[in-house]
């Protein structure tokens, strides 16, 4: 099951992360590509450049190796084609959300650890642990270092990977990473929530007392670790991060989606009513997000939600873990509604290629339902008089 989250559209959960973390910018310029031994080399200068000992760069480079079966994994990244209803309702089971409610029962003191000193909710956490590896059962069989040195050495991203490769260096210094043996993800990520090198060096937290982080093998350190990372990400302590809701007949749905924040109390306003009939977080912003078109679950998301859209760019992936999240924090399951039915691939790449023609900027014409196309989809029913909630439906072509 994990290694289907390993062909996501940001080259794994937190890849995303780390493009837009401050190590992106502060990379050199790094070199890539031609004889991998002179590669390598370059690699051990720049990590003893960062305070790694000689031995333990020697120790985490040498028999590193290009995997041809990692750049193949990287040129051939999926992205995501089904529905929020049909990938939600796959992902978050009801054998997962037993499994993790277990989970945090038995690790209670640690996730009370994690929630009394990162803020971040034992759902959050639990989550991304069942979507990324289903509780650590399946990381990932590549070598960690053949991955990095793999996408380091290839030249389309060395400013992404090789300070992660760096990050590997300083790993095996403190003893937490045996370069030979370790497995994880195609594109580096590691242990039972997949995390790049350079977040485990920057945010890993010895939750076992041990003396080591290891988020492979122990989960208190991944529990913890991946708490702190979170809240590195703003994650705001106490405050919601997804509330299901139901909808009026006659709400202006051209101010629904992602990037069309407004108090929640507007929303509200407007005859949006919570499920959980909470509205004491009014105050905050929040978007009106239908993954599926009015007719389909409908929710709104505050601040919080942007540690998802950082974790992972995937809009299905991000809602689902959010909404996984909310029900292992007791939330009811959403109301699937009676959404339109969709476009399939063909119609989708044909409304894609008007949408060009009409001069909006969606991206590839791929028939994937990115970000670039609901935004054009969304303005072009408000044009024709449609509901604009962004769902792209075959009326709307036929309209077009």
């Amino acid at each position: 099951m994990p290694s289907t989250f390993l062909n996501r559209l940001a080259y794994g959960c937190l890849l995303t992360a780390a493009l837009s973390s401050t190590a992106m910018a502060q990379a050199p310029a790094a070199a890539c590509g031609g004889d991998l031994a002179a590669f390598l080399q370059g690699v051990k200068t720049e990590a003893m450049a960062n305070g790694v000992p000689a031995d333990a760069a020697d120790r985490a480079l040498e028999g590193g190796q290009i995997d041809p079966k990692v750049l193949a994994r990287d040129r051939a990244q999926g992205v995501f084609r089904q529905t929020f209803t049909e990938f939600s309702q796959r992902t978050v089971s009801q054998a997962r959300l037993d499994i993790g409610r277990q989970k945090m029962k038995q690790l209670g003191d640690v996730f009370a650890r994690a929630e009394k000193e990162f803020g971040v909710a034992p759902g959050i956490i639990t989550a991304f642990w069942a979507m990324e590896t289903d509780f650590g059962a399946v990381q990932g069989d590549f070598n960690t270092r053949n991955a990095l040195v793999t996408m380091a050495h290839d030249c389309r991203r060395p400013e992404l990977f090789r300070p992660q490769l760096i990050a590997l260096t300083e790993m095996v210094q403190h003893g937490d990473l045996t370069p030979a043996t370790n497995t994880g993800a195609w594109a580096g990520e590691i242990g039972q929530v997949q995390m790049l090198p350079k977040d485990i060096i920057e945010h890993g937290v010895d939750g076992d007392g041990d003396g080591h982080i290891n988020v492979k093998a122990s989960a208190p350190d991944a529990i913890l670790t991946a708490a702190k990372f979170i809240q590195s990400m703003g994650f705001k302590a106490g405050q919601p991060w997804m509330q299901e809701v139901s909808l009026p007949e006659n709400l202006p749905f051209e101010k629904s989606g992602l990037g069309n924040e407004i108090p929640a109390s507007q929303w509200f306003g407007l005859g949006v009513t919570p499920r959980d009939g909470n509205t004491q977080f009014g105050d905050l912003p929040a978007a009106l997000v239908l993954p599926q078109g009015r007719k389909g679950p409908a929710f709104l998301t505050y601040p919080n939600f942007n540690i998802y859209l950082q974790w992972n760019q995937s809009f299905i992936y991000t809602t689902s873990a959010a909404y996984f999240a909310t029900r292992l924090s007791g939330a009811p399951p959403y109301q699937k509604g009676t959404p339109e039915a969709g476009l399939d691939d063909t119609a989708m790449k044909a409304l894609q290629t008007k949408l060009e023609q009409l001069g909006h900027d969606i991206g590839k014409v791929d028939g994937i339902l990115g970000s670039g196309t609901r935004v054009a989809v969304q303005k072009e029913q408000q044009r024709l008089g449609m509901a604009a909630d962004g769902w792209p439906t075959q009326a709307l072509l036929s309209a077009l």
